[in-house]
């Protein structure tokens, strides 16, 4: 459903970042781990997660409207949706605000898990300041579809974060929640196309270990899994040559 919001450029806690910018409420990536799941609590919906969107139809006028009065610091897009989630190909509302941003002051970065960024690189090609990033969790399509049914298959984002890098842009990969995967695999499909890349103590083990063995899945997803997988991961990424941080 199209709504109206009262804000875009919301302040935030999360270090080295100012703002956040959130087009959407809600996410049909689904993803089975979501922290964001807290936001059905402010929206009134009474569907699952994943299950509804709320589209912000006058996200462009309010942003127009915060960059009047000289916002300046950090943005990142976007930090409880994605924003360029399928209903992204059809309203334009992250585009929208994008064709605003790289026209100011803002430093702005990007993250999604959707193959759909790569049609702002004109956009993106044009901004002062920006880094665009897309989320990848495993190198395993199967993990993709259990833990992340909404979202753009793990080929598709590896395409649209080559097709940033090849175009000049600041890109970055974040890998949280670790999911089941190869490392060194995972690391070799990322390298190529990524300056730097984050990745996340997995912060919703209890979820995602849940949702595993519901299915009758057997995996060591506990904390020895975790410290190896992370060595792993981000030894090869260093010997790789990609400054490699976790957080």
């Amino acid at each position: 459903r199209k709504i109206h919001s009262r804000s875009i450029l919301t302040r935030t806690n999360i270090k080295g970042i100012d703002y956040c910018l959130n087009p959407y409420v809600g996410c049909r990536h689904a993803c089975r781990y979501c922290y964001a799941t807290f936001m059905k609590k402010f929206s009134g919906h009474d569907d699952a997660w994943g299950a509804f969107v709320d589209v912000k139809a006058n996200a462009a006028d309010l942003l127009k409207r915060d960059l009047r009065r000289g916002r300046s610091g950090h943005v990142i897009i976007s930090s409880v949706t994605d924003p360029y989630q399928p209903a992204e190909a059809t309203y334009k509302i992250t585009r929208a605000c994008m064709e605003l941003l790289v026209q100011s002051d803002l430093k702005v970065s990007v993250l999604t898990k959707s193959g759909l960024i790569s049609r702002d690189i004109d956009l993106f090609k044009r901004a002062r300041d920006l880094d665009v990033g897309l989320t990848i969790t495993t190198d395993r399509e199967p993990m993709r579809e259990l833990f992340e049914p909404g979202a753009s298959p793990l080929s598709a984002r590896i395409e649209a974060l080559k097709a940033l890098h090849d175009a000049g842009l600041r890109t970055y990969v974040f890998i949280g929640p670790i999911l089941p995967m190869d490392p060194m695999n995972l690391a070799e499909m990322v390298a190529p196309h990524a300056g730097r890349v984050l990745i996340d103590r997995m912060n919703y083990p209890w979820k995602v270990r849940r949702i595993y063995e519901a299915r009758g899945l057997s995996y060591a997803l506990g904390d020895d899994y975790l410290e190896e997988t992370e060595a792993r991961l981000s030894g090869r990424l260093r010997r790789l040559g990609i400054d490699t941080e976790i957080i």
